[in-house]
């Protein structure tokens, strides 16, 4: 088991990313009215084939060659699930997939958010030919960043450039507290 979301967040993404996906939204909304954490990740990867897909959630699945299991998405939905909340899979071969992690907020079972704005930024940065939507939204409140805004005003330049990664960062972490008013929520 991951020690926080975030975690979870990265290694799915990841899995995006090996499936050839130009574009990936990931999108945390946290709402304390509700008792929710819903954390969804979509991609327009290679999608999966319904074989596959029934099989997804089983950690001793994976269409990896390296090694014979693959934890990653049984422990994302493990992690939901504890808490008392959901977790869905959909997939489409040529198409895509889409994961959506409900958690309940104020359960005991659930693993803090953990560091976002790193977790996003490091997706960014280390995938920067890849676009990412990402939004934030913390009981109302939210943000959006997408990265195919900046390649409008960046042209060529690739977010790896120590510049535009810093710029990157900061923007996700002034973003993150100004929704969540300077203050560590989840």
């Amino acid at each position: 088991m991951m020690t926080e979301i975030s975690l979870n967040v990265l290694d799915i993404t990841e899995n995006s990313v090996k499936a050839g996906a130009s574009l990936i939204k990931i999108s945390v909304e946290a709402n304390t009215a509700n008792d929710s954490l819903v954390i969804r990740i979509e991609d327009n990867g290679c999608g999966m084939t319904p074989e596959q897909l029934s099989k997804v959630t089983d950690p001793f699945f994976t269409t990896r060659t390296t090694r014979k299991v693959g934890l990653g998405v049984p422990f994302f939905k493990q992690s939901a699930e504890m808490t008392g909340g959901s977790f869905d899979i959909k997939s489409t071969p040529g198409v895509g997939t889409s994961i959506c992690a409900a958690y309940v907020l104020s359960s005991i079972d659930r693993m803090p958010l953990g560091d976002m704005v790193s977790t996003m930024h490091q997706l960014i940065v280390m995938h920067h030919q890849r676009d990412f939507l990402y939004t934030y939204t913390y009981n109302q409140k939210s943000f959006t960043l997408d990265t195919r805004e900046f390649r409008e005003t960046l042209g060529d330049v690739p977010f790896n450039v120590p510049e535009v990664s810093l710029f990157i960062k900061d923007f996700l972490k002034e973003n993150t507290d100004e929704v969540n008013a300077g203050q560590n929520v989840i």
